[in-house]
């Protein structure tokens, strides 16, 4: 199995790179945690790794905090198919109370998955506080379709795709094939809303948890980037934190018009008004992006 995820690292879509400031009491930059997205690794130098080096570069002295899964890069990537998402928020949250440099508070940066889970955990762990969170190509009302799985050929993409159309909401689905974990199915609102382990849960579909609403109305921006020809993510409004209308799978809603920004079941709505959201577009694929952008419209909100 490990041998196989090692292709998915290799085939899977890398990176490609062609407010106010907050200081921390060491060297007056703030540190910065990272979260790879499905198929990759926190530090494959083709993407995350690349990425970090030239965050560091940028920003002299910065810390940056690369979120590994298991005890290798092998572990990593596997761990981003199968596993617990609650339990690696968990994980995350404590690793990130343990380091000391990050005491201070910490800016956030995910990609693609890592986004929606770095903004778990945002609402579920407040100390250390997390600043701003960049999402890039999250996935943040989840998604309806795996159109192009990293690895497209390979037989596990296609055991992915039929658990999902068929059993993403049973318990084993649910506990351990992480993508069925932010599975949301439009057609199977009642299913979803009942059996969904992680997405429904902080997305306040079920429940208002005040302590969630709180945490993330705590972030000084909520930055969202969507990818204008984005091949990976169905449908791509998950990007802005839009998604399917209830119902049917054709038509979509923009987050400005669904029920959780209009119960405000998050904060959305407030931190919305407050100027807190950020809306971002760029051309490209999946995480398909020039470097000259990444430092023009993203590395502000790390300084």
């Amino acid at each position: 199995m490990a041998a196989v995820l090692l292709c998915f690292l290799l085939a899977a879509p890398v990176l490609l790179v062609t407010s106010s400031p907050i200081h921390d009491s060491d060297n007056g930059t703030v540190p910065l945690v990272l979260w790879h997205g499905m198929g990759d690794s926190c530090c494959n130098p083709l993407s995350m790794g690349y990425i970090k080096k030239m965050i560091e570069q940028e920003i002299p002295g910065v810390y940056v905090f690369s979120v590994m899964i298991g005890k290798n890069i092998v572990e990593d990537t596997e761990n981003g198919f199968f596993s617990d998402v609650n339990e690696q928020v968990s994980m995350v949250c404590n690793q990130l109370a343990l380091d000391p440099k990050l005491k201070g508070g910490y800016n956030a940066m995910g990609f693609s998955q890592g986004a929606q889970f770095l903004r778990a955990v945002a609402q579920r762990c407040a100390s250390p506080p997390m600043k701003n969170l960049i999402s890039v190509g999250g996935q943040h009302q989840g998604v309806y379709g795996l159109p192009r799985c990293p690895g497209e050929s390979s037989k596990i993409c296609d055991m992915i795709r039929e658990a999902l159309n068929k059993e993403a909401y049973l318990g084993w689905f649910q506990k351990h094939l992480v993508q069925a974990q932010y599975w949301h199915d439009p057609l199977n609102d009642d299913l979803y809303k009942k059996y969904s382990r992680f997405l429904a849960d902080i997305n306040q579909e079920r429940a208002v948890n005040e302590t969630y609403k709180k945490n993330l109305q705590q972030l000084e921006k909520f930055v969202m980037v969507k990818f204008l020809q984005d091949s990976v993510v169905d449908p791509v409004d998950t990007e802005w934190f839009g998604f399917l209308k209830t119902g049917q799978a054709k038509e979509t809603e923009t987050l400005q018009e669904s029920v959780i920004y209009k119960e405000d079941r998050l904060g959305l709505a407030a931190m919305d008004k407050a100027g807190k959201l950020v809306f971002l577009a760029t051309e490209g694929d999946h995480l398909q992006f020039k470097e000259e952008w990444f430092k023009a419209n993203l590395l502000p909100y790390l300084h």
